[in-house]
């Protein structure tokens, strides 16, 4: 199989990374290959006489990894789960259970140095303690973890586990690419009230969620007929009795609805008949976050609200993947009224900053009963929250403007520069949380940056980047930014280093009291 371009790229991003480090993590979003890419990955380490354990905590997720392997790469794994044990096996690649994998009298089997790479499926679970307990007792092996869900913003804790991020493929570049479908997010107005329902383990309680849900299943069923009776359906609901309940709805509504559960024997059959046809809802109470595919499904419901982001984004990418007669994804989203605000919404399926986040549901709400393009709902949001937050800053900055500084704020220089991505920069892996090195430190004064507001390594590293690749393409530089600004120009990040050099000449020449003659520094721009 040949990879796609960005599949080849992360492969590549994953080698380099483990040049210099242990663990590294690779971030694709749902319905953009992830198994194929670590499945081409275990297959390159088993080519240099390496020996590969891939762990996954559902047993769908190993099927399917075993089912991958095979047809990507040609080679046969073996299976570390219940009494099925890799040891004495030929084979190079293990598919092994966590649950199974933790166990203290399996580990024993294994000498630390059996796996010389283990590979994390969902790898949004491996701070838990069975995870760390299987990659510590194979010191010395490499570690690729691979989620479809993380962000800067909430990426803290599993940096707690990995050492970097080596290559990430957004929502958004993957649809603009063409290998995912476009998301239209409709906002409808009917409030869910969820304002009393209680929190266990970081999420909402799902029994008090039904408790709330019920009063309203009927009125939801009336705007489905609305909205999406001639789409292939998937509804997300938080308990197996609130789903099989809904069903009925549905099907008294007219729908052709069905239903399943962890207990349904007849589980195949029923997704079989529902990806031919046969109905056109699929309710479910959880089973469908992970490692269920069926790409013509066009419309998801979450009525299963929840604050984790991992979990909504796998419930919505089930709608993701392309289809033929398919031109987009409609994502329903309903008013739920919540004190909490962390309450994930279709912004944060492409959103990775707070405020921008809030700003692109404000919007959607301002626009209910309107279908939105998400990718476009971000942008506009992202470019109203970053020049809010450029104005108060601007503002901020203005005072400060007369003074003889020989240093800048990175921020400020963030803005001259137009680098908005130091603007809602927020570290996540160890080393990027640390302070700043003392070598970053005197960097970011070399280079004109005051390295007292620089909060951290990773920032420091960022801004460094930034600056540097700045004197490469010949650009201005932060203190050239500085003492122009001071005089009144504007937009000086965008002048070259040696227009902006022979401007500073200029007013040098004049004694550093004026700019010259027939400049005005509001509208003047080099040509």
């Amino acid at each position: 199989m040949n990879l796609r371009p960005y599949q080849q790229a992360a492969k590549d991003a994953v080698f380099a990374e483990w040049e210099n480090v242990r663990s590294t993590l690779l971030v694709l979003p749902t319905g953009t290959g992830k198994t194929v890419v670590f499945a081409s990955t275990a297959e390159d380490c088993v080519r240099a006489c390496g020996r590969v354990l891939i762990l996954a905590h559902r047993g769908e997720l190993l099927d399917q990894a075993q089912d991958k392997i095979g047809k990507v790469t040609g080679l046969g794994c073996a299976v570390e789960k219940a009494e099925q044990t890799c040891i004495g096996s030929w084979f190079r690649i293990t598919v092994g259970s966590v649950q199974s994998m933790m166990q203290e009298k399996r580990l024993e089997r294994f000498p630390p140095d059996y796996f010389t790479h283990i590979i994390i499926d969902e790898a949004h679970h491996a701070v838990s303690d069975s995870y760390r307990r299987v990659i510590g007792h194979f010191p010395d092996s490499h570690i690729l973890g691979v989620t479809a869900t993380p962000d800067r913003g909430d990426m803290k804790e599993i940096g707690s586990v990995f050492d970097t991020l080596a290559y990430e493929y957004t929502l958004p570049q993957a649809i603009k690419d063409g290998y995912l479908c476009p998301i239209k997010a409709l906002t409808i107005p009917l409030k869910l009230d969820i304002s009393k329902v209680g929190v266990s383990a970081g999420d909402f309680k799902p029994g008090e969620i039904c408790t709330a849900l019920d009063p309203y299943l009927e009125q939801i069923a009336q705007e489905m007929k609305r909205y999406c009776a001639d789409r292939k359906t998937v509804v997300f609901l938080p308990l197996i009795a609130t789903s099989q309940k809904f069903c009925a709805i549905l099907n008294a509504n007219g729908f052709h609805a069905a239903e399943v559960n962890g207990n349904s024997e007849d589980r195949a059959e029923i997704l079989s008949d529902f990806e031919s046809g046969k109905y056109n809802v699929l309710c479910n109470s959880m089973l469908l976050t992970e490692g269920w595919d069926c790409p013509s499904v066009d419309c998801v419901i979450v009525l299963r609200p929840t604050k984790v982001r991992a979990l909504y984004c796998q419930m919505v990418g089930r709608g993701t993947r392309l289809s033929p007669g398919k031109d987009h994804l409609l994502l329903l989203d309903f008013l739920w009224h919540s004190e909490r605000h962390e309450l994930c919404r279709p912004a944060h399926l492409i959103c990775d900053n707070a405020d921008t986040a809030a700003q692109m549901t404000d919007n959607l709400t301002e626009n209910a009963g309107a279908a939105v393009d998400v990718a476009e709902a971000a942008q506009t949001a992202e470019e109203e929250t970053i020049a809010k937050r450029e104005e108060a800053l601007k503002k901020q900055f203005e005072k400060f403007k007369t003074r003889k500084r020989n240093l800048v704020d990175p921020l400020e220089y963030a803005i001259s520069v137009q680098q908005r991505d130091l603007l809602s920069y927020q570290p996540a892996f160890g080393w990027e949380c640390q302070p700043p090195s003392q070598a970053q430190m005197q960097a970011l004064e070399n280079r004109g940056i005051d390295p007292n507001k620089v909060q951290s390594a990773g920032m420091a590293e960022q801004v460094l980047r930034s600056a540097a690749q700045r004197q490469q393409n010949g650009l201005s530089t932060a203190k050239q930014i500085a003492r122009l600004e001071r005089y009144g120009f504007r937009n000086v990040g965008a002048w070259s280093f040696e227009a902006a050099n022979n401007m500073i000449a200029r007013i040098a020449a004049q004694g550093w009291k004026r700019v010259p003659s027939g400049v005005d520094p509001a509208t003047y721009f080099p040509e």
